[in-house]
């Protein structure tokens, strides 16, 4: 059965390039009705915080990233990492290292000045007694000739040169493991079929297959994905448009559009650009996974944002509107809301709006009950030459009974005839009267949602501004 992994370092927040991975590995898991895993590799003790491992579980958690087993912390397994660092100095697979820092630096220079690569020597390799007063390392030995090939699910073989290849250090002075020992260990421990991470690993790589195999166990299969990079093809960062997950979260993106803007970032199936979690899975696979840096666009994916809004029920997004609501003040914390009304303001705004939090901002006009005019709108619009029009509205809504957009628009259609006016002359004065602004809706849709005593409210306070000044 398929078990796979995502296993990050609580050393900043969930970002793109771990979300992707995260997705990928989720993604095959669910495909091959397999199991995925979270791992949270902690070992760096000096930039690993609570606060990042809480921040990666919310990211996967928004993303809906649901994992099998987990999730599983390094720190929690030192006991398991120093039997199998045990195992290999037993069996004659690793050594203990007594050269100090300053040391191994000389030797690295002079190397260098020599024009020759700057490994370690292997000189404690043989030591038959411990030097006194140092606390040593363990070196993991590494063949010293032939090769290694890492058939790779996505950029095929790829063959390394064991000469090339260090007596890496896998327990430090300080007796904690390192990365690619640990990474070895976790994988063998849980029965790791494929490992599927950035490319940015692939030189770690056969390093590890060295160690899987001095361990007697069987190699996973790997899948090294593409790099994403920015539109300067330089590796992405914040300055790109990147940031972390819950920074889109908190932006008000969806988490699904989220989801189908990273899974492109590399796959493709055919020309569809847009998919559900269900197609995703049903059509995954490393042959469409490209081996071409992806490049990361926020342009794009605010538009998809846009697309996925736009393509959202009313009802669905009444909910999740709510928090963005009550951040930009429109409405308060446990202030009640009716969601059916919420729902119908939202059908005529979700088209227009990119964002939950630009779709909250729309809202106000709907929910507030004080209007500020645009300074623009109000000196165009809102003067003498509208005020009898407005005059006219007021009276005739004030004695509609059936306050529906259908009736509403007969009041407007029976005052053009009437004036001989052209339906602007009286629509654009009632939409900066009713929203602020000389955008919106439409203005006998929006006039039945406002509702008829806030809509002769606001007509009220337009004509009493005109007259003010």
């Amino acid at each position: 059965m398929v078990r796979v992994r995502f296993a990050p370092s609580p050393t900043g927040h969930l970002h793109i390039g771990g979300a992707r991975t995260a997705l990928f590995n989720w993604l095959y898991a669910r495909h091959n009705k397999g199991t995925f895993i979270l791992r949270i590799e902690d070992t760096d003790k000096t930039r690993s915080t609570e606060e990042y491992i809480r921040s990666i579980l919310e990211g996967m958690e928004w993303l809906k990233l649901d994992w099998d087993e987990g999730p599983y912390r390094q720190t929690d397994r030192f006991d398991i990492y120093r039997t199998y660092a045990e195992r290999l100095m037993h069996e004659g697979k690793a050594y203990l290292c007594y050269c100090l820092p300053e040391e191994l630096e000389h030797r690295r220079q002079e190397a260098l000045s020599q024009g020759k690569q700057p490994k370690y020597d292997g000189r404690c390799k043989n030591l038959k007694e411990p030097l006194p007063d140092r606390t040593p390392v363990v070196r993991f030995s590494m063949p010293p000739e032939g090769e290694i090939v890492v058939k790779d699910l996505i950029k095929g073989e790829i063959v390394f040169d064991n000469a090339q290849l260090d007596d890496l250090i896998i327990v430090r002075s300080d007796g904690t493991p390192t990365y690619n020992f640990t990474v070895v260990v976790d994988d063998v421990d849980m029965n790791i079929t494929h490992v599927i991470r950035g490319d940015d690993h692939l030189n770690n790589t056969p390093k590890q297959i060295h160690i899987y195999k001095a361990l007697g166990y069987e190699v996973p299969s790997f899948a090294h994905l593409p790099m994403i990079l920015g539109a300067d093809k330089a590796r992405l960062s914040k300055r790109h448009g990147a940031t972390s997950v819950i920074a889109y979260k908190d932006t008000g993106y969806l988490q699904d559009a989220i989801v189908n803007y990273l899974v492109r970032l590399g796959w493709s199936y055919g020309d569809q650009e847009i998919f559900t979690r269900d197609e995703l899975i049903n059509y995954f696979s490393f042959e469409n996974v490209g081996k071409s840096a992806a490049v990361f666009n926020p342009d794009k994916l605010l538009w998809l944002n846009g697309q996925y809004i736009m393509n959202s029920k009313p009802e669905e997004l009444s909910e999740l509107v709510m928090p963005f609501l009550i951040r930009e003040k429109i409405i308060e914390e446990g202030q009640t809301i009716d969601k059916g009304w919420l729902s119908k303001a939202i059908a005529t705004l979700q088209e227009r709006s990119k964002t939950l939090a630009e779709l909250a901002v729309s809202l106000r006009f709907y929910i507030t009950d004080v209007i500020e005019y645009n300074q623009k709108a109000k000196e165009k619009f809102l003067n003498e030459k509208s005020l009898p029009y407005l005059i006219e509205v007021f009276e005739s809504l004030r004695g509609l009974d059936n306050f529906d957009a259908a009736d509403i628009e007969k009041v407007f259609k029976l005052i053009v005839e009437k004036k001989n006016i052209k339906l602007g002359n009286i629509a654009q004065p009632v939409r900066v009267a009713i929203t602020g602004k000389t955008e919106s809706p439409g203005i006998f849709e929006v006039l039945e949602i406002v509702g008829k005593e806030k809509t002769l409210n606001r007509l009220e306070m337009a004509i009493k501004t005109i007259n003010e000044c």
